[in-house]
Formats: C-alpha cells, structure tokens, sequence
C-alpha cells in the first residue's frame, strides 16, 4: 500500500492531459459547489458548512486516494446518517448539534484510519446488492419526503417518514405558493436535464435560475427564503469544543457512518476503475477517506465519501488523474472568497429541488426489479431493508441493513447444495446423479457432496442431508465417501460432529471416509494436534474419489475372497 499514490501520481502527471482535467474541474466544480449547500440543509447547518464540506476533503483525498477519478464531497445518504446521529445526541440543543458536527466528522476519520491499520478495506463489499439498494432506496424515500415542506414553503414539525408524509398530504392545498411555483418549476427543469442532457451542470442552472429569480422579481418581499450571507474568508482548523468523552460517545455512530460512506464510495471508485481499466487499493481508501473526514472535521465540516454525480461528471468531461478534484477545490474557493454575494441569495426551495432530484436519482427502480426477476428472495429481502430504514429510522437501518446481511449470508450457508455422486459415461470425473440421471453409481458405495465449508450452523445439516441419501441408496450402503474438495474450512463443533456421525455410521456397520480433503484444513488448528489427533481419528482419508473407488472396490474384492474362503 503506497502512502500517496495520489501525490505520486501529479509528480509523474502528464502535461498532455492539463487542458481535459482543468475543463473537468471546472464543470464538477459547478455540480460540487450547489450540492453543497444543498446537503448542508440535510445535516441542518449553515450553507458555508457544506461549501467546506465539498472543498477541502478534495485536496486530501488527491493526494492520498488511489482513483484518478473519483470526487470525494457531500452525499445525501451520509448526510442523512448524521443528522439523525447528532439530533440524538444533541437532545434539541441547536448549539450542542454545531458543536457535535464536526466532533462527529472527526471521529468518522480516526474510524477510517483504525480500519485501514487492521486492512479492513473487504466491507467495501460488506452489504449484498440486494442489501445495498434497499438502503439507499429507502434513505432516498426519506430525503425526498423530507425536501416536500421546503419545496411548498410551509413548516415541519414532523421528524420521522410516515409523520412527514402525513404533514405533506395535510399542506398540499395551505403552502406557500410562490415559493412552491419556484420550487417546482425547478425540480421539472432538472428532471428535464437529467433526461436530456445528463453531463449538464444541471445542479448549478436551478440554483442559478433561483438566484436570478430572486433578484429580478425581489422574492424575498413575497416571502420565499434565501440561504443569507455567508461568512467571509477562509475557516481556521481547530478542534471542536467538546469534552474528550463526548469522541466515544459518538464511536458507534460514526462506525456506522463509516460503513455505509465507505461501501457507498468504493462503489462508486470500483465503478470508474473499471470503465477505465485501471484498480483502485480498498485500503488505501480506507487511509484517503479518513484523512479527507479529518480534514472536514477540523474545518468544522461533516462526513463525505464519494460522490456517484461529480464523479460521473468528472468522467464525462474527460478527467484523467487527481488534479480534476484540486482544480475543483480552487475553484469554489475563488468563488467563496471572491464572489460571494450572490450565493446568499440561493432560494431554500431551489436547493429543496436539487436534493429531492439527486435522492430521485438514488432510488434504483431497475435494480429492485432485476434483483426480483432475477430471485424473488433477494427482491424481497431488498424491500424487507427498505421498510427498515423507514419504519425505524437511518441508523437503526444501518443496523438492520446489516443484521439482514448476516442472516442472509447464514441462510445461504447452512443450506448449501447437496448431492449424490456417480460416474457419466464418456466425461471425466464424477457427477450429480440429479443433474445427470445416466450417471451410473457403485453398488454399496455412496459419494456424498456437500458444497460449503463444515461448520458450527451448518453441520447438522449435512449430518441430516447424509443420513437422507444413505435411506434412498436403491442398495444397501457400506461405504460412504464425502467430497470434501469444496470445504476451505472446519470447526470444533463441526469436526466433533464429524467424529460422532463416524462412530454411528461404524456401529451400523458403514464405513465413513472423506476425499480431497485440502491440507490446508489441518493448518487451522495447532500443529502438533492437527497432526496426531486427526490421524487417529479412524476416519478414512483418500487423495481423490477415483482412489477411495479402487479402495472400496479392492475391499470388496477382498472380502469376498475372505467370504469363499471361509466357506470353502
């Protein structure tokens, strides 16, 4: 793992690309700077926090990310996992959820970097797909509800779905209708984009179109709110004034935060990687993303991962290394420092549509649908997830989302696929009787198949499965053979299982005996045990089913010699 592959990579940049990097600055520049003031409304802070937000974790994540293409800033569900973690743990107290943000947004960094030291970077594939859109399909159900009151300019008092969409239904004919004419004809517009022209900064033409409007038709005299001045200059870094406590307090929810952020962005970064053909390091990731949370957070930001839009942009317009994300930084700054009076005039309702059109962007009809075309458990288990974010909130979804990961991992896993096995006529090796039903199997001899790893939550299973076949055997079985070829691993509880299926097999007169079995399963345990203990087992091993075969055959042979014998 390099350091800074980013810096390594501007320290061999080729000039040639310069005009294409600096024209695609600019444009996610123009798609970065609005979205930042949008989503900072989501975390519910002042708009100048969400211009940090999206300009400074740039600069760290170019030096020190791994993908040439990937914008790092603000993203609607990450946002969301923080504000409902800090209106937990601010208990309403406006001032106690400033200071907490950025406290929060630290603690998200130091997780990020905790995880790379222990080469974490495997949960960017942590949540299955069906898992993954759930979520984010209900976190985008939740935003775009959410963004209603502002779009109709009317207050909310609602905190959680169902009361908002009540609230909404309630105020659909008692809002504020200018400001709802604006707000509209801004979402129609950007829905128009998207369709039409999907590399177009379409976030900065509706908070431009808003701004121009507010200032020729004096919108503010007829009640529609503006986002007001912003500070000026740049922030100083300095660490939130908290109690050290507090920093734990905050471990779980910015361990959650970290999860999502980090699948969510590797995602992302996996995606462009591979559309040009090149990979990105997870855990360097895992260093490029805690820095860029540390650099949010000390100037008094919130979290950030990677941005599926900006990113998008980034790629449409031809942007080559990391430079794009430097150039995009500069220029929102020189915007902020140098032009900033008419970002105080951005509507609420202008930067209401850009966020509702991004979460509609976010909700995966298509994915929903493949995933139950493809298996109705999975579509479903996806709609079981999105049910979850909405019925118990965006954290405890977390929870959920992972919950339904494991139990969906565990179902698969304890029911693995079984099968008897025999040999085919004319094709090597031995095969399913059930996918080939001329497979011709030994009298007396049953080869077993049991497709996973011997573990605690499955191991009754297979004692089960065997027991079953050894009943339908069309004769009486002696010998049983397991392929144990497909097993990476085996437990305590299983292998104990193992040795007391062997001793009833053998007090009913069947021979157990495993073939393939990889040397690696000894290495699990300690040496001197795995060498002697399993030896003397009495459990029959083979190399491979053709020998454990000519074994059970020589047996036969053998004993039918004895058998003669005897007679004779």
């Amino acid at each position: 793992m390099r350091l800074a592959p980013g810096l390594e990579a501007l320290a061999r940049y080729d000039r040639r690309w310069l005009p294409q990097d600096l024209l695609a600055g600019l444009s996610v520049a123009a798609i970065a700077l609005p979205v930042g003031i949008a989503y900072a409304d989501i975390v519910g802070v002042p708009a100048i926090i969400g211009i940090y937000s999206a300009i400074f974790p740039l600069l760290a994540y170019a030096l020190f990310g791994s993908s040439r293409q990937l914008i790092i800033g603000p993203d609607a569900a990450t946002c969301l996992l923080v504000a409902a973690s800090l209106a937990s743990h601010a208990g309403g107290d406006a001032q106690r959820y400033f200071a907490l943000l950025p406290a929060l947004t630290l603690v998200t960094g130091v997780v990020y970097l905790a995880a790379s030291v222990g080469r974490f970077g495997f949960i960017a594939s942590f949540f299955s797909q069906p898992i993954l859109v759930g979520y984010l399909n209900g976190i985008a159900l939740i935003i775009v509800v959410g963004q209603l009151s502002k779009l109709l300019g009317y207050r909310s008092e609602a905190h959680d779905f169902v009361q908002q969409l009540q609230e909404f239904v309630e105020h659909l004919d008692g809002g504020h209708a200018p400001t709802a004419w604006l707000g509209f004809s801004i979402v129609v517009a950007l829905l128009i984009l998207r369709r039409v022209a999907p590399a177009f900064p379409a976030p900065l033409l509706g908070v431009a179109a808003g701004i121009v409007a507010v200032a020729i038709f004096d919108l503010q005299a007829r009640g529609i709110a503006v986002t007001g001045t912003l500070p000026s200059g740049l922030p100083r870094p300095q660490l939130p004034a908290v109690e050290s406590t507090v920093y734990l307090s905050l471990l779980q929810d910015a361990a959650a935060i970290m999860i999502v952020s980090f699948a969510s962005g590797m995602l992302t970064a996996k995606s462009f990687a591979q559309r040009n053909n090149y990979a990105v390091d997870a855990n360097q990731e895992l260093v490029a993303f805690g820095l860029a949370n540390l650099v949010s957070g000390l100037v008094h930001g919130f979290p950030v991962t990677g941005a599926d839009s900006r990113t998008a942009v980034n790629n449409a317009m031809g942007g080559r290394s990391q430079l794009v994300g430097i150039a995009a930084a500069i220029v929102m700054l020189l915007v902020l420092l140098y032009v900033p009076g008419p970002l105080a005039l951005v509507p609420t309702a202008a930067l209401a549509a850009v966020v509702l059109v991004s979460a509609l962007a976010m909700f995966d009809v298509a994915g929903l649908l493949l995933l139950a075309q493809m298996r109705w458990r999975e579509g479903l288990l996806s709609i079981a997830t999105t049910l979850g974010v909405l019925i118990l909130g965006v954290v405890p979804g977390v929870a959920v989302a992972i919950a339904l990961t494991l139990a969906w991992l565990l179902i698969v896993a304890s029911r693995p696929n079984v099968s008897v096995l025999g040999r085919v006529t004319g094709v090597d090796g031995f095969h399913s009787i059930t996918d080939y039903p001329d497979a011709s199997t030994v009298p007396g001899l049953l080869i077993f198949r049991f497709e996973a790893s011997l573990l605690f939550f499955n191991i009754d299973y297979f004692a089960d499965r065997l027991h079953s076949a050894i009943a339908a055997a069309s004769t009486p079985v002696s010998w049983v053979i397991v392929d144990a070829s497909p097993a990476n691993w085996v437990d305590a509880t299983a292998l104990q299982r193992v040795w007391a299926l062997h001793r009833d097999l053998a007090s009913r007169g069947i021979t157990l005996g495993f073939a393939g079995v990889r040397m690696s399963l000894r290495r699990t345990f300690n040496e001197g045990w795995g060498r002697h203990r399993l030896s003397e087992s009495g459990i029959a091993e083979f190399p491979t089913l053709g020998t454990a075969t000519i074994a059970f055959e020589q047996h036969n042979q053998a004993f039918a010699t004895d058998a003669r014998e005897a007679g004779s």
